[in-house]
């Protein structure tokens, strides 16, 4: 056993992260979608960093490194939408302290796709960093903006997970076969988000909801009010049980700590601005997700319609992908639904997707 083991599907990553343990540098980023991993590998690298005997996962400090217990393995998140420059700031003073046990301490510093004006102070700190102090720091990828400061760091690259290995991994963590299979297929490449759907009773009404989506639609103004109202009100409440479940755990893991160590400063302030965070991100994936199922079933009836059911299809799925990337400049929800469905076929023009089954 080893603090790596609990990586899936990233073997040239942990490879390079071994080979560090031997001989680190100050500073290592980490690159890669959501879900790949990068927040375990962090802690594991932290762990194999303090360690001993370089990773063992079996002893206290390993323990305690992986468990978010260790008071020489600070994570640092941010508190708002971006890192700010007070944030920054206190990246730097961490950065100056001393180890409170060993010769080393690590800095977990996620989020550094979102530093923005919080970048001059963190490359001043990466430029000069302590001797004692190991950053890790993670990112979904590195905008144009904060190349000089990726440069000096050790670049570590994790790609999505193919659904195989997200499966594999439920299935090893106890989930069932066929559960693992659908949630797999949909989740993106995410682990994080395959955990999150396959304790989750209601992923497959969910996406029969937004299967059933085109033959509601009559062409109509005020049914695409109603088909965005009830879409709107799925999202709202799609997810939220399992992940409220984990983040239950998680709140009462950091108090039976503080209970167990007396700890103060331990981060409870951190990890619920972080599960607020994660709330938002769940209704995100989650219109992505319903985004994904709709623009399939107009995919599967492009095999059986007639030439005007091809053009109306194509062109749906054209909307849809539209409003999938619109996503990203954070517009009004319901107004994003509602453009879409208007721009949608009404179901008389549509007798192929209906007479298509589900999926």
């Amino acid at each position: 056993m080893t603090v790596f083991d609990d990586i899936v599907g990233q073997e040239p990553a942990v490879a390079h992260l071994r080979a560090a343990v031997a001989a680190p540098v100050h500073a290592y980023l980490l690159v890669g979608p959501p879900g790949s991993g990068k927040r375990t590998a962090a802690t594991a690298l932290a762990a194999a960093l303090l360690c001993p005997l370089g990773g063992c996962g079996e002893c206290d400090v390993c323990r305690r490194a992986l468990a978010g217990g260790h008071p020489d393995v600070v994570l640092v998140e941010r508190s708002g939408p971006s890192i700010t420059v007070e944030q920054a700031r206190e990246v730097r003073r961490l950065a100056m302290r001393s180890p409170n046990e060993g010769a080393r301490k690590v800095l977990i510093l996620t989020d550094f796709h979102l530093v923005r004006e919080a970048a001059s102070v963190l490359l001043k700190v990466l430029e000069e960093p302590p001797a004692s102090t190991v950053f890790v720091i993670l990112a979904e990828q590195v905008p144009p903006e904060l190349v000089t400061i990726a440069s000096r760091c050790v670049q570590v690259h994790f790609g999505p997970l193919t659904p195989l290995q997200v499966s594999a991994a439920l299935v090893s963590e106890g989930v069932d076969a066929g559960v693992a299979a659908e949630v797999a297929a949909v989740a993106g490449g995410r682990l994080d988000r395959a955990r999150l759907l396959a304790n989750d009773v209601d992923f497959g009404s969910r996406r029969d909801a937004w299967r059933e989506v085109p033959a509601r639609l009559d062409g109509t103004g005020a049914t695409v009010a109603v088909v965005a109202s009830d879409l709107a009100e799925l999202l709202s409440r799609a997810g939220v049980a399992a992940l409220e479940a984990r983040q239950a755990a998680e709140l009462a893991e950091l108090q039976e700590r503080v209970d167990r160590t007396g700890e103060r400063g331990a981060g409870r302030k951190v990890l619920t601005d972080r599960h607020k965070r994660e709330l938002r991100r769940l209704r995100h994936d989650e219109l992505r997700f319903g985004l994904a199922t709709l623009a399939g079933v107009y995919g599967d009836a492009l095999a059986t319609g007639s030439a005007a059911d091809t053009r109306a299809c194509i062109e749906a799925v054209a909307a849809i992908q539209e409003a999938a990337e619109a996503m990203v400049r954070n517009p009004t929800e319901s107004l994003l639904l509602q453009s879409l469905l208007l721009r949608l076929p009404p179901r008389r023009d549509r007798r192929a997707i209906l007479d298509s089954p589900p999926g």
